[in-house]
């Protein structure tokens, strides 16, 4: 084995990873899947879930898919159980669920605000408690969540999910703190602008791009593609050292004022 291959080792390690079937989440899968990972697919849209795996499949790579809705402890606790029957353990999981809106603060229903935190962040603890906890028996894990460039300071229109996102940093710095003895590592990606056509009709005119590359030291959307590298670093033991970071993949969104 090289010297690289060694350092950010992933042969065989069970990665699960929530909100699957998405846009930035499926490429990680399949990322994960190339680096020799036994990838479980989840998702609340089980064709969404099948078809990513289809496609790692489709490389005789090892994928499996299930369905998981992030705001049900019930099927946190099957999805868990199954995926211990099926592999007997779990090593990493990345947290990717996602649930957005563009309501302008006034209009915002509550049944919408407590959608949005329940699949987001609530959705998060879940998993924390469920899968992490299955972490901490055994003394070993990798956990990433899902942070934003809106966790701070928080982007205008995305009101809920801004708050949601900088709740889940928060959580994920006091989880690592707590788990940082337990031989659990919990640490935060935190992408800038990978727009979807969800968002892009929803979210991003005219206007709202060119005040977006404006801020973007790189002048361009990020690739999902190119979140990979750092969702592979900090589930391998390349990033033995690193706990409660949240890593920044944003084209230097973040090292921009003016």
């Amino acid at each position: 084995m090289s010297y690289l291959s060694e350092l950010f080792a992933l042969e065989n390690k069970v990665v699960v990873l929530t909100g699957a079937g998405g846009h930035l989440v499926s490429e990680m899968a399949r990322g994960l899947a190339r680096a020799g990972a036994k990838v479980v697919v989840l998702d609340k849209d089980i064709d969404a879930a099948q078809q990513v795996v289809n496609g790692i499949n489709s490389e005789d790579l090892q994928a499996i898919a299930g369905q998981l809705d992030v705001t049900k402890d019930e099927d946190f606790h099957r999805i868990r159980d199954w995926i211990l029957n099926e592999y007997g353990s779990i090593d990493g999981v990345v947290f990717g669920a996602n649930l957005n809106a563009p309501t302008p603060f006034l209009d915002i229903p509550i049944e919408e605000w407590n959608a949005i935190i329940d699949v987001q962040l609530t959705g998060t603890m879940r998993g924390l408690r469920i899968f992490g906890g299955h972490m901490v028996e055994k003394g070993r894990g990798s956990i990433v969540t899902i942070s934003s460039a809106s966790a701070g300071p928080p982007l205008s229109k995305a009101f809920t999910y801004s708050v949601a996102k900088a709740g889940v940093k928060n959580l994920t710095q006091n989880v690592a703190r707590e788990w940082a003895t337990k031989g659990v590592r919990v640490n935060a990606l935190r992408p800038g602008f990978f727009p979807t056509e969800w968002s892009q009709q929803n979210f991003i005119d005219s206007e709202r791009e060119a005040a977006i590359l404006g801020h973007t030291a790189m002048r361009r959307y990020g690739r999902p593609d190119e979140l990979v590298g750092a969702v592979l670093w900090l589930l391998s033991d390349a990033s033995g050292f690193v706990t409660g970071a949240e890593i920044a993949v944003d084209g230097g969104f973040s090292a921009m004022t003016i």
